[in-house]
């Protein structure tokens, strides 16, 4: 049985000879066939230097430059491609994610399930990232009609199966869990002790954790677009019933000159609702366009350690 363990990195050079020396020393009771795949995000810092130096004194360490920061999934996907093991952990760098509990999800996933998800105990981030992960996740769950776990993110143990599915999908915009929860393969949790980050402080701002939650939203569910269906329907409705109402006052006699505030309040009102409605269905079509661009997700720049072409 051969094992992979994928990490994308990102600002990460202090950290990257720790997680290396953790992983070996958690997976080496599981099994001697191991491999170690660090995907370089195209770090700002030296984290490509430290993988370039490991690596040539590990046979098991793999390294991956990316051309340019594409982000974290495309990241994790790009390692993912070269993965040549018959179980696929993936796990952040920055060792909230702890390496040793690789092993109990790995003793779980023997029981018979093809993916294994790390749920997160006692996260140790910020209120503000614990925060937005809930919003996001409550979100999500609606638009999506999913019942997602915001515990749950990208560590986990997945059988080369699932990972084949995931890599097949031609979505643009990629979210890892996501593509996992989609495959349906046979899965369960485990919960795992999460640690604080190692050092450094993350690279997810709250713009950019804004624009992840609006993309993958907007590329998994067209439940936005039904929703504002609903709402010009309900405003349709409302307007015809008054419509009929000051028809009725008309015809009694009862209707003097209209009011301009009121005038004004429903004209700027249903011009807003307009005006949403065209963009939010503007937004959709810019996604379809990116995809029909078929531009690829992630470009690799260097490799080492005969990993695959």
């Amino acid at each position: 049985m051969k094992l992979s363990i994928v990490s994308p990195v990102y600002q990460a050079e202090n950290i990257i000879p720790i997680l290396v020396e953790r992983i070996e020393k958690s997976v080496q009771n599981i099994t001697p066939d191991y491999e170690i795949i660090l995907v370089d995000d195209r770090s700002p810092d030296d984290s490509w230097a430290v993988i370039e130096t490991l690596s040539k004194s590990n046979e098991k360490l793999k390294g991956i430059r990316l051309s340019r920061n594409f982000g974290q999934h495309p990241a994790i996907m790009a390692g993912l491609t070269q993965a040549q093991g018959d179980w696929v952990v993936v796990m952040d760098c920055d060792l909230q994610d702890q390496p040793e509990e690789i092993e109990k999800l790995y003793n779980k996933a023997l029981e018979g399930y093809d993916v294994v998800f790390a749920k997160r105990n006692n996260r140790k981030d910020s209120f503000l990232k614990k925060a937005s992960s809930k919003l996001f996740s409550v979100i999500f769950n609606y638009l999506a009609g999913i019942k997602g776990d915001n515990g749950i993110a990208n560590f986990g143990i997945y059988h080369n199966k699932v990972i084949a599915s995931v890599l097949s999908m031609g979505d643009y915009i990629k979210s890892f869990p996501l593509f996992v929860y989609f495959s349906g393969y046979s899965s369960t949790v485990v919960l795992v002790e999460h640690a604080a980050r190692h050092s450094g402080k993350t690279s997810y701002s709250l713009g950019k954790l804004l624009s992840f939650a609006y993309n993958t939203i907007l590329s998994y569910s067209n439940k936005p677009l039904k929703l504002f269906v609903r709402f010009g329907l309900t405003i349709s409705f409302i307007s015809m019933c008054l419509g009929i109402y000051t028809i009725y006052k008309y015809l009694n006699g009862e209707v003097g000159v209209m009011g301009y505030t009121s005038l004004m309040v429903s004209i700027w009102f249903l011009s807003g609702i307009v005006i949403t409605v065209i963009g939010v269905v503007g937004i959709y079509v810019g996604k379809v366009f990116e995809q029909t661009k078929n531009r690829p997700p992630f470009i690799i720049d260097k490799k080492n350690n005969t990993l695959k072409k």
